[in-house]
């Protein structure tokens, strides 16, 4: 099993690209499936997720063919509506292919998805969102077998901002008779990149990023040529590196202000902040300060994402941050790996109380989790010699070549096999 080797102290510089977001190219595969021709789309992370998402598109029939971060999906001869049991279990976003297989074939046989432990995340917002639109709805220990061949559009009004939820129903909408309309749909910027490319290939989507989003549905698709955004959550990582490293790091290829809640936490901890049109720039001249409360909300608000990685920068330094996790329950793994560093953190329910120490350690520690396992080589960044990282697997989901792009900015770090 392949591990991470990171020795800390070494200040980081210079400049790295933001590759695409991985919360928007998984529904942007899931949404070629409702296209009748090719799919070129560029910005796609070389990503075990992606990796994953592929795999479910072969099998539903769809040729791929990757060059670089450029992948062409020809859903042209779509032949299957079912998604076995050991692709489903590879990542949580799979449930994410319900809506266009359903719309595309009529019918839509899923096993329960898999991805990271983080506490509950039911479907059921997904699968009443599906009825409404007139599908039927089974569940059995075989999964979930929906059948829908001829959708209506109609107003659904989500009881609560689900990501998931409203990029579903936009896609099953796509293939309903008429105008669908998405009440309290989540904000997120990857949902707007999701508009964008439907919106390429001949569809008719607007609202998103707003908490409305509504579908004109059975316009003919036809394949398109789109640019995946980049990586916000990816970007605040390594701006949180900075933060426990120290030194001065440029991201580009992300919007600014879909980093602005994680931008003003590292102003208000002592570090300079420069925003430009596509690129964040950060420069943390001495040990990071203590923060007003950080509190995970849906977005515009501080993303659940981005809690671990900003955690572990504000585990050294000086003073005491609370966090409160909004979104999940079990959003708090990487915790006893931080203390196996040298942190002081204290957890109650979904509070976490951070008593910045002046320095971590090295340790053996292990990733629990894709945005945990970040986090803990943030925080290996700044501690005081080598910790031996394992669990990579779990880093590899969203992050392409953590290493690489860590070691251009100076840091020692080594994948051992």
């Amino acid at each position: 099993m392949s591990e991470f080797r990171i020795t800390g102290g070494h200040r980081l510089s210079g400049e790295v690209y933001i590759h695409g977001a991985k919360n928007s190219v998984l529904p942007i595969l899931a949404a070629a499936v409702l296209v009748p021709g090719v799919s070129v789309i560029h910005n796609c992370p070389r990503l075990s997720d992606v990796d994953a998402s592929l795999r479910i598109l072969e099998h539903l029939g769809c040729k791929t063919e990757r060059e670089g971060r450029t992948v062409a999906v020809d859903a042209s001869d779509l032949r299957a509506c079912d998604v076995p049991d050991e692709l489903m279990r590879e990542m949580r976003s799979s449930v994410i292919f319900l809506g266009a297989i359903l719309a595309r074939t009529g019918r839509a046989d899923l096993n329960l998805p898999g991805g990271c432990e983080l506490g509950p995340r039911p479907i059921d917002l997904h699968l009443a969102g599906m009825e409404a639109l007139g599908a039927q709805v089974r569940a059995d220990s075989g999964g979930l077998h929906c059948t829908g061949t001829r959708l209506e559009g109609r107003e659904i009004n989500l009881s609560l901002p689900s990501v998931g939820a409203t990029e579903n129903l936009m896609l099953a909408a796509c293939g309903a008779q008429g105008v669908t309309i998405i009440s309290n749909a989540a904000r997120e910027p990857e949902i707007v990149d999701l508009q964008r490319f439907l919106n390429t290939c001949g569809a008719k989507v607007r609202g998103a990023g707003s908490s409305t989003v509504v579908i004109e549905g059975k316009r003919p698709l036809h394949g398109g040529e789109f640019t995946v955004m980049g990586d916000r959550v990816v970007a605040a990582t390594y701006l949180a590196a900075a933060a426990a490293a120290g030194g001065a790091v440029t991201v580009r290829g992300v919007d600014w202000r879909h980093l602005s809640t994680v931008t003003s936490v590292f102003r208000e901890a002592g570090c300079e902040i420069c925003s430009e049109r596509d690129a964040v720039c950060i420069n943390c001249r001495c040990a990071t300060r203590a923060v007003r409360p950080i509190r995970t909300a849906p977005y515009p608000g501080f993303p659940t994402d981005a809690q671990a990685p900003v955690m572990a920068a504000l585990a050294s330094g000086t003073g005491t941050t609370v966090f409160v996790e909004n979104m999940f329950e079990n959003r708090y793994r990487h915790v006893d790996e931080l203390a196996r560093m040298g942190a002081d953190i204290r957890v109650e329910g979904r509070v976490a109380v951070v008593n910045a120490v002046p320095r971590l350690h090295g340790s053996s520690v292990s990733s629990t989790d894709l945005r945990g396992g970040a986090a803990l080589a943030v925080a290996a960044l700044g501690a005081e010699g080598e910790t031996v990282l394992s669990g990579l697997h779990h880093i590899d989901r969203g992050y392409e070549s953590l290493e690489r792009d860590l070691s251009a900015l100076g840091a020692e770090i080594k994948r051992m096999k």
